[in-house]
């Protein structure tokens, strides 16, 4: 088991980016709330070491994916109706980046995981694959029709 002290680090190291990803697979926040705690529960009770920093934000990526995947197939979420409408923004994105977000939120979880963790979080689709546990081709092939998807929903140019 974690020190208080590791676990108080990991969640100021690595907690927007666990927060970022819940609210983009959730859409809800008291959902999202209890997968953050979820997952850094789980980090407290992790006994292994990591190999280097990035081992642990790959292993706190992969961990609150699956913890999101099992809120989104519980039999309680599947027969609900969330009260929210739609998920606050916040106040400072444009009308533009808004309209973005609310494309990428509107794609396929297979597609926006790729996008979030490209765009947002800075991987490689070679780190992508690792962390997804995809073959790269599949993350590259991913990140495409997923930039179709938001070329289409946003209106973008054609390509001549």
């Amino acid at each position: 088991m974690r020190s208080e002290q590791e676990t108080n680090e990991a969640i100021e190291r690595y907690g927007d980016t666990v927060r970022r990803l819940c609210m983009l697979h959730l859409k809800h926040e008291a959902d999202a709330q209890d997968v953050f705690q979820t997952v850094f529960l789980k980090y407290l009770l992790h006994t292994a070491d990591f190999e280097s920093q990035e081992h642990e934000k790959a292993w706190f990526i992969r961990v609150t994916i699956n913890a999101c995947r099992d809120v989104l197939k519980s039999v309680f979420r599947r027969r609900t109706v969330s009260l929210e409408a739609a998920a606050e923004l916040p106040a400072q994105l444009t009308d533009e980046n808004r309209e973005v977000l609310q494309a990428v939120r509107a794609l396929p979880p297979k597609y926006r995981e790729v996008v979030y963790l490209h765009y947002y979080e800075g991987y490689t689709a070679p780190e992508i694959a690792g962390i997804l546990r995809k073959n790269v081709n599949t993350v590259y092939t991913n990140l495409t029709r997923a930039r179709e998807q938001l070329k289409t929903m946003l209106g973008g140019e054609e390509d001549g």
